[in-house]
Order: structure tokens, then C-alpha cells, then sequence
């Protein structure tokens, strides 16, 4: 029987997962964090870190909250400016995007649902704005 109570800490069960500590690829699939309806990551960036290359999900929505630090996401028409704690963005699926750490910054991202091969890595710009036409 899984358990019904369960607690560790985010950034070190995320740590071989980028982040990511609850979904889909948790295993063994009878412990509670392993689900398909949701994905949780504890995302911790220096300054300057970044992902340059666009990205998207085919069908899950995603939440990024910011808890502390400032954080810039950059979708095909517009950037969002994470600044104060408690800000956040939330796409769509289809929606392309990438980011960058502006300062020391921790990111609390939610997306749902959680589906293996969902992640779609677009290499260019011209890409990303094909696909969202």
C-alpha cells in the first residue's frame, strides 16, 4: 500500500530531474508523486542562467510563480518580467517560449497534464514563430 504521507525536500528530489520532483517519471508509480495529472518543479537559476532555445508543450498548461529573485520569460509576442514575489506567468499549450535568470531567482512551476514527450524543443526563433501561427 503507498504511502498516504509524504515530505522530503523539493530541491533535492528535483535535482536529477532539473527541478521537476513530482509527475509522471516519479517512480515507482505507486508512490504519490507519480502522476500524470500534474508536474511540480523547484527551480533554483544564478543569475545569468538561462535556456536559449525555444520550447514548448503540446498539451500541458504551465505556471511559473516567482518566490524570490527576478526572472524573464520570453514568449514570440511579448517578454513577462517576473520582479515581485508572487508574480507569475501562465501559458497555454502551443505556446513557445525560453527564460533567463536576471538575479539569484527561485521558480515554483506547475504544469498539467503530466504526459511523457510532451516538451517540444524548437531550434530557432523563425521556428517558433511558425508554429504559432
Amino acid at each position: 500500500m503507498p504511502p498516504k504521507i509524504v515530505f522530503g525536500n523539493a530541491d533535492i528530489e528535483g535535482a536529477s530531474r532539473w527541478g521537476w520532483f513530482i509527475g509522471h517519471f516519479v517512480t515507482p508509480t505507486d508512490d504519490p508523486r507519480s502522476t500524470s495529472d500534474l508536474e511540480v518543479k523547484w527551480g533554483v537559476h544564478p543569475a545569468g542562467e538561462g535556456r536559449s532555445q525555444w520550447g514548448m508543450n503540446a498539451q500541458a498548461t504551465t505556471l511559473s510563480i516567482l518566490i524570490k529573485g527576478r526572472f524573464r520569460v520570453q514568449f514570440p509576442d511579448r517578454e513577462v518580467v517576473l520582479s515581485r514575489e508572487g508574480d507569475y506567468a501562465l501559458w497555454s499549450p502551443g505556446v513557445s517560449h525560453c527564460w533567463l535568470a536576471e538575479e539569484d531567482s527561485t521558480i515554483l512551476s506547475v504544469r498539467w497534464p503530466s504526459q511523457p514527450g510532451d516538451t517540444v524543443a524548437m531550434s530557432t526563433q523563425s521556428q517558433v514563430n511558425e508554429e504559432n501561427l
